[in-house]
């Protein structure tokens, strides 16, 4: 599939943002946006984040906001309201200049207007897949009637795109296995700035372990809490630093205050600026990530990359543990907070044994997962 024109015209579409709304995805988007500007126009349609005029240009991206600022989840789960609202407003994209349509598949709505703009403008439609939920997570997440209906949405949406990047292997498996051998899918991960992680310092405020995710149920923080209790009373008295924001946070600060660790957790809900994380990051001595549901991990890798051991959970569906079996440092545990305690002690009896010794400049192979080397592949795909 390639793009004749020169210069071409890119628009991208998602619902959110970095730097108002943060996680993997708008990190990666705001980071291949900017890259991508080199070689095209870059254009994303988004939600109303900013203050100011609904077209604004940000660096060599211009936005646009497509619809009002709407919350994205109501309680613990994403609103379906918002995500037929902001379907809804992308069939504006009947009416805009582009080349290529990118998209993505989160929420999965906006995946069918799109089908019908690509197809009435006779555009390629793009979409970026980070994870395959399958019927067991819909029935979890909406029980019998609601979860087989969802479950076949997901499963039309995936036949909606021209052509689909997959954010992990194990992710393009297993659309091929819904999908067949023949679709057509480019395997690109997420990435990290490299050269923002050298020149990062590590923070002042040292701690045991850190944490870097979106707070939400399948993140699986509440299991965090409980192995920390475990080590505790086991008499290790370990501190967290838990940075990240969303539904559970309330949730989390109680869990925390009930179990008597209040304080020993340092919960930051105000990181936005990747320097910061990074300089976080390095302050710690052991991340942790026992995330259930996960379709790469880029908190893992950004870890790895800041020379931290990773100890994360064997959950099915946590794809994040795939990159955690690559370290030469890294941990699996099996996924239940007893198990996740031993394990994290495990991992801070090795940083102990160190004693400055043996000094850890992360794995050789994170190097591979530049966001420039990313953004060459993705552009190669799509235009000479």
């Amino acid at each position: 599939m390639t793009v004749p024109t020169a210069r071409p015209v890119v628009a991208l579409v998602t619902d959110a943002i970095h730097p108002y709304s943060f996680g993997g995805r708008e990190i990666r988007y705001h980071e291949l946006s900017r890259l991508m500007a080199v070689r095209a126009d870059v254009h994303m349609y988004t939600m109303h984040w900013w203050d100011g005029p609904r077209v604004l240009r940000d660096g060599p991206v211009t936005l646009h906001a497509l619809t009002r600022n709407r919350p994205l989840y109501r309680g613990r789960r994403r609103s379906f309201r918002q995500a037929i609202v902001f379907a809804l407003a992308c069939l504006r994209l009947l009416f805009r200049r582009f080349d290529v349509l990118k998209v993505d598949h989160i929420p999965q709505f906006p995946l069918f207007t799109l089908r019908l703009v690509a197809t009435l403008r006779r555009k390629p439609l793009i979409a970026t897949w980070h994870e395959v939920w399958g019927p067991e997570y819909w029935h979890d997440y909406l029980g019998g009637r609601g979860g087989r209906l969802a479950w076949w949405v997901e499963r039309l949406s995936m036949r909606m795109p021209d052509h689909i990047i997959a954010a992990s292997q194990q992710t393009a498996d297993r659309l091929a296995r819904h999908l067949g051998e023949g679709t057509s899918i480019t395997v690109a991960p997420n990435g990290i700035d490299l050269q923002a992680v050298r020149n990062a310092a590590p923070h002042d405020d040292t701690t045991d372990l850190v944490v870097v995710t979106r707070l939400m149920v399948h993140k699986r923080l509440d299991m965090v809490l409980d192995a920390m209790a475990l080590l505790h009373a086991d008499g290790t008295p370990v501190t967290c630093r838990i940075i990240g924001t969303g539904p559970e946070r309330e949730a989390l600060h109680a869990q925390a205050e009930r179990l008597g660790l209040a304080h020993a957790v340092d919960f930051r809900h105000d990181v936005r600026e990747q320097k910061d994380l990074y300089s976080l990051l390095k302050a710690g001595r052991v991340f942790v990530f026992p995330s259930e549901r996960e379709g790469f991990g880029i908190a893992v890798l950004e870890a790895l990359a800041c020379g931290l051991p990773v100890v994360t959970t064997s959950a099915p569906d946590n794809l994040a543990q795939h990159l955690v079996t690559r370290s030469q440092r890294g941990l699996v545990s099996e996924h239940n907070a007893a198990a996740l305690a031993l394990a994290v002690g495990t991992a801070l009896a090795a940083q102990d044994d160190l004693d400055g010794e043996d000094p850890w400049l992360g794995d050789p192979w994170v190097g591979d997962y530049s966001w420039d080397a990313i953004a060459l592949q993705i552009s190669r795909r799509f235009w000479p």
